[in-house]
């Protein structure tokens, strides 16, 4: 489960972010937190616009694919903060991220009785229209003595206050499970697989489908190649380095932007026809409508359906076995959403892999023995995050 903790309080020293990080370190094996900050929220005001605002466009964007969200609010005069106060007001005005959204609150004061009042306070709120939380009821963790409360690397002293804790988000993980049935995801618009709303990254001189797309766009914009450094986000590598790495990937690796631009994928050193996902150099930069123009109508309703569901944070994935009558082959594919640094969609990384061999090292390491299981013919899997459909990137079908 992926969970969003919000810190309920604008300060640069928060208790209340303390205990939701130590949440996140503590209990890292039962869920995953992000922990979101609140601190640079303007005030509500309804004549302004929330999407100016960079943070409140990464809280929507986290949030609504969240499957639950953690608020650690303090207690200021008997209530919650002015900045949480805030930012429930921009989230429930023209946006409604909370809406049928599980949400557990917590809190750490200075004083023995926690964050009573202000949690009762958020309760209310979190049940007014426009907001329609579904607060867990009761599970009441409340933190008092704050400063005693932690020792110097951020833990929680008091292994009953742990155990306690520990009970609540327990009741949590369970609650999430319940509602999540209730969940009905956002509705999927017509996906624009042509190419016709350009991004700032989009280079419009060349036509997408232009088979000689990469050397003509890498005149234009000097792309750089061979021994060139890259600064990336953990490292530094050559333009050399980082295909070689991505070549010796044990996948097949496909990236479409959020424009439906079909413009990378790996592997190029292999014959097409030996691909899981037959792809050829002439498809990179082409529109997603016609690398996908050989699929019936009713295949290309799927690849809409996994690019709408992806976009809309319906699911954080979606993944499939596409039917191969050879045993020694499980033709695993999984479509992953990607995400701009304010959390909005970016486009789909796909993987390709031939599972089975994956599976038998680990059995035969294990000494365990696959019982049941999904049909590895048929494509069946998991319902929620699956789908039995053509390659929503490359046009892949069976081989």
């Amino acid at each position: 489960m992926k969970f969003v903790g919000l810190v309920g309080s604008n300060a640069e020293q928060s208790y209340n972010r303390k205990l939701l990080e130590y949440i996140r370190k503590h209990f890292k094996t039962k869920f995953e937190l992000e922990v979101l900050e609140i601190d640079k929220v303007p005030m509500f005001n309804q004549d302004q616009n929330w999407q100016d605002s960079f943070q409140l466009r990464l809280l929507y964007n986290k949030m609504i694919r969240a499957d639950g969200v953690i608020i650690a609010t303090p207690e200021h005069n008997h209530t919650i903060t002015a900045a949480l106060k805030s930012v429930l007001e921009w989230l429930s005005f023209e946006v409604h991220p909370f809406e049928n959204k599980p949400v557990m609150i917590v809190g750490a004061s200075y004083y023995d009785q926690g964050t009573s009042r202000a949690q009762a306070h958020l309760r209310k709120i979190l049940d007014a229209p426009g907001v329609s939380a579904y607060t867990l009821p009761g599970n009441e963790f409340l933190l008092g003595k704050a400063k005693e409360a932690f020792d110097d690397e951020g833990n929680i002293i008091s292994e009953a206050t742990i155990t306690f804790l520990e009970t609540c988000l327990d009741n949590f993980i369970s609650y999430v499970g319940v509602v999540s049935t209730l969940k009905k995801p956002r509705p999927i618009e017509k996906e624009d697989l042509d190419c016709k709303h350009p991004i700032s990254t989009t280079v419009t001189e060349v036509d997408p489908d232009d088979p000689e797309w990469v050397d003509k766009v890498a005149e234009i914009t000097g792309a750089v190649s061979g021994d060139t450094y890259v600064k990336l986000d953990h490292g530094i590598l050559t333009v050399d380095q980082i295909n070689m790495f991505l070549k010796a990937m044990p996948f097949e690796l496909t990236y479409a932007d959020d424009n439906n631009q079909f413009l990378y994928y790996n592997n190029t050193h292999q014959d097409p026809d030996t691909m899981y996902a037959k792809r050829i150099p002439s498809q990179s930069g082409s529109r997603l409508s016609t690398v996908h123009h050989s699929l019936p109508p009713t295949r290309m309703k799927n690849v809409e359906w996994v690019i709408g569901t992806l976009r809309n944070g319906n699911q954080e994935y979606v993944r499939t076995l596409i039917p191969n009558s050879n045993p020694a082959v499980l033709n695993t594919h999984n479509y992953q959403a990607m995400y701009y640094p304010d959390g909005s969609y970016a486009g789909i990384n796909e993987i390709v892999f031939n599972f089975k061999p994956w599976l038998d090292w680990y059995l035969q390491t294990t000494g365990q023995t696959l019982v049941g299981g999904a049909d590895a013919t048929s494509g069946a899997s998991d319902s929620r995050h699956s789908l039995n459909t053509a390659d929503a990137t490359s046009g892949a079908s069976q081989h």
